[in-house]
C-alpha cells in the first residue's frame, strides 16, 4: 500500500508552489521510510523550479536537503531502526556499477544518477524531493545525522555542506594551509566553518563589506571587499587554494594570481558566461582551475560526522510552506542569512 505525502509542487517556471498531495512507493526489502521534518532551500531549487538552466521536466517537487526521522525499513535494512536521525541530499539511486559509482563516487554516475527529485529513477518512477513530509529512500543514500545538530540546521549540510567539504578535503584544506572563500551565502559560510574548523587560515571575499563581522563569526581570519582590484592584487602568491560559490563572472587572472605553487582555484558556482582567463595565469606555479559538484555519499557521511564532531551546522531562517515563492525571490536578492529551511509540519496546513 502506497503512503500519500503532503507537498508543495509548481506546475511550470513561472507558476506559485501550491498544495498538494503525492504517492511514496511501499518499502522494499533496501528502502528506509522517512518522516520529513525540516528541508532546505537549495539556490538550484530555484533554478530548476524557474527552468534557469532548461532541462526541467514539470510538474516538479524540489528540496533536496533532507532531515527527518526513520518510519520504517525494509527486511533486509541494517543499519537504520526505527525512530533513528537521517537525511538525504541530491541523490537516491545511482547504477553503482560503473568505473565511478565503484570508486564510491555515485555523485559522477556515468550513465546519470538519480536526482532526489525532477528525475526518473531505475523502476521508471519519477522522483520528487523534500519539499513534502515523506519519503521513500533505498538506504545505501541515506545518512545518519549526528545527534548534537538540531534538525533543521543539519538539513542544509546535505547540499550546502558536502559541496564545500568535498574540494575542501580533495585538495588538502588543513593546518598550515591557506584557504580563501568567494561568497559569503549559504555555501559560503558553510565553507568558512569548515575550512576553519580543518585548522586552515581562512580569507573571504565578499562584494557586501557588512558581512566581515559575520565571516569573523564563523572562523575567518581575513577578510576582503572582492570588488576592490588593487587590493586583490596584492594578495599575489598567498594562498593555496579558493573555493569560489558564487554565480558570478570573476576576474579569474587576478584570483589566480593569488595562488601560490601547485595553488587550486575550485568553482562551485555557476557563471552566467564561459569561464575565461589567461594560460600565464595556469603556466605560473603550476595552478590548477578545477570544478567540483556536491560529494559522494561517503564524503556526506564523513561531513555529517565531522560537523557533529565540531559542532557545525547551517544559520538558517525557517519557514512555513507558503512562504516559498516569497523565499525564493530572496534567495535571488541575496536576502537570508544564510539559509532557508522548510518546516514540514506545515505542508499540511
Amino acid at each position: 500500500m502506497t503512503t500519500i505525502a503532503n507537498a508543495r509542487i509548481t506546475a511550470g517556471p513561472k507558476e506559485p508552489f501550491t498544495a498538494t498531495t503525492i504517492e511514496r512507493r511501499d518499502l522494499g526489502p533496501h528502502d528506509v521510510g522517512i518522516d520529513i521534518k525540516y528541508t532546505g532551500l537549495c539556490h538550484s531549487d530555484v533554478s530548476h523550479a524557474r527552468s534557469e538552466w532548461g532541462h526541467n521536466t514539470f510538474p516538479l517537487v524540489p528540496g533536496h536537503e533532507i532531515a527527518g526521522i526513520v518510519t520504517g525499513v525494509g527486511s533486509e535494512v541494517t543499519r537504520f531502526a526505527v525512530g533513528d536521525r537521517v537525511g538525504v541530499g541530491c541523490l537516491v539511486n545511482s547504477c553503482r556499477e560503473c568505473r565511478n559509482c565503484l570508486l564510491g563516487h555515485e555523485e559522477q554516475c556515468i550513465p546519470g544518477n538519480t536526482k532526489t527529485y525532477g528525475s526518473v529513477d531505475r523502476d521508471g518512477t519519477r522522483t520528487h524531493g523534500g519539499y513534502s513530509d515523506k519519503i521513500v529512500v533505498n538506504d545505501h543514500f541515506v545518512l545518519a545525522l549526528p545527534d548534537d545538530i538540531p534538525l533543521a540546521n543539519a538539513a542544509p549540510l546535505l547540499c550546502a555542506g558536502v559541496t564545500v567539504y568535498s574540494p575542501l578535503i580533495r585538495w588538502g584544506a588543513g593546518p598550515g594551509r591557506r584557504v580563501g572563500v568567494i561568497g559569503l551565502g549559504g555555501l559560503g559560510h558553510l565553507a568558512v566553518r569548515i575550512s576553519a574548523a580543518l585548522g586552515a587560515h581562512t580569507t573571504v571575499f565578499e562584494l557586501d563589506p557588512a558581512k566581515e563581522d559575520d565571516a569573523r563569526a564563523l572562523g575567518a581570519d581575513e577578510f576582503y571587499v572582492s570588488s576592490d582590484v588593487e587590493q586583490l592584487r596584492s594578495l599575489a602568491q598567498s594562498l593555496d587554494l579558493i573555493i569560489s560559490t558564487v554565480p558570478a563572472n570573476l576576474d579569474l587572472d587576478v584570483f589566480m594570481g593569488m595562488l601560490m605553487l601547485d595553488g587550486v582555484f575550485v568553482s562551485i558556482g555557476v557563471p552566467s558566461r564561459p569561464l575565461s582567463l589567461d594560460a600565464f595565469s595556469v603556466i605560473v606555479n603550476r595552478r590548477a582551475l578545477a570544478g567540483s559538484r556536491i560529494g559522494s555519499i561517503r564524503e556526506t557521511q564523513e561531513l555529517l560526522d565531522f560537523c557533529g564532531r565540531h559542532g557545525i551546522g547551517a544559520e538558517i531562517e525557517i519557514i512555513g510552506a507558503d512562504d516559498i515563492d516569497t523565499a525564493f525571490d530572496r534567495m535571488v536578492a541575496g536576502d537570508v542569512r544564510f539559509r532557508f529551511v522548510l518546516d514540514a509540519a506545515t505542508l499540511s496546513r
